[in-house]
């Protein structure tokens, strides 16, 4: 279980997070939502450990960083590696030995090409490659179907439903809430940096609507549109 009391992060003088206090239990996925700008990356950096911030990040297991898998919005990878190589690294740093990498290629990547070469989306499908392939207790995944091919993303879905029947800690955000239906237990809008409503699996289209509603017509009708004749 993970518990985040009074969770604040700030930049300089600007607060970025306020007061966030959640709680993650094993078996469950959590979706975090807000429009850009509201924080969710920052969170999610607070609580894999790469973040200093104010307040208490508990993990009930021991030391949460030793077990969380991060995926960043836009992974990063270092010049001249291959796919390969860089699922290779990320098994040594958790001491994890895996006999033929390629037969763990799940979304049929050209391991021996250089992962800076690749495409958006084949860099996110190898960075959650590599996260799967450590073993994590904790899934932190920061936009995981955003420029991903629609094949990959049911194969994603697939992956976070196994993740759950193996007990594990998954929390992710997304902008496209029928994926978070169909994956998430819980759902929690957080608004310049705020937690400002959780709800449960059933009850997510409350936040949907919220955040529809939010001065969409206002926003639409400074543009001025007009019909043709």
């Amino acid at each position: 279980m993970i518990i985040i009391k009074s969770l604040h992060k700030s930049y300089g003088n600007k607060r970025i997070l306020k007061n966030i206090t959640l709680s993650f239990n094993k078996g469950e996925i959590h979706g975090i939502v807000g429009e850009n700008g509201a924080g969710k990356t920052t969170l999610f950096k607070c609580i894999a450990g790469l973040e200093k911030h104010e307040g208490t990040t508990d993990y009930t297991k021991g030391t949460l960083k030793n077990v969380t898998g991060f995926l960043s919005t836009n992974p990063y990878f270092l010049s001249k590696i291959t796919g390969q190589e860089y699922l290779q690294l990320l098994c040594n740093a958790r001491n994890i030995k895996v006999k033929n990498l390629k037969d763990k290629n799940i979304f049929d990547l050209p391991l021996n090409q250089f992962a800076d070469t690749y495409s958006t989306g084949m860099k996110k499908k190898l960075a959650l490659m590599a996260i799967l392939l450590q073993n994590n207790d904790v899934f932190i995944l920061d936009e995981p179907f955003n420029g991903v091919d629609i094949q990959s993303n049911i194969v994603i879905k697939e992956v976070l439903i196994k993740l759950k029947a193996l007990d594990k800690i998954v929390i992710l955000s997304s902008h496209i809430f029928s994926t978070l239906s169909e994956t998430c237990d819980f759902l929690h809008h957080l608004k310049g940096g705020e937690i400002v409503k959780s709800v449960r699996k059933g009850e997510f289209e409350t936040i949907e609507n919220e955040m529809k509603l939010a001065g969409i017509e206002n926003i639409i009708d400074k543009l001025d549109l007009k019909m043709t004749v």
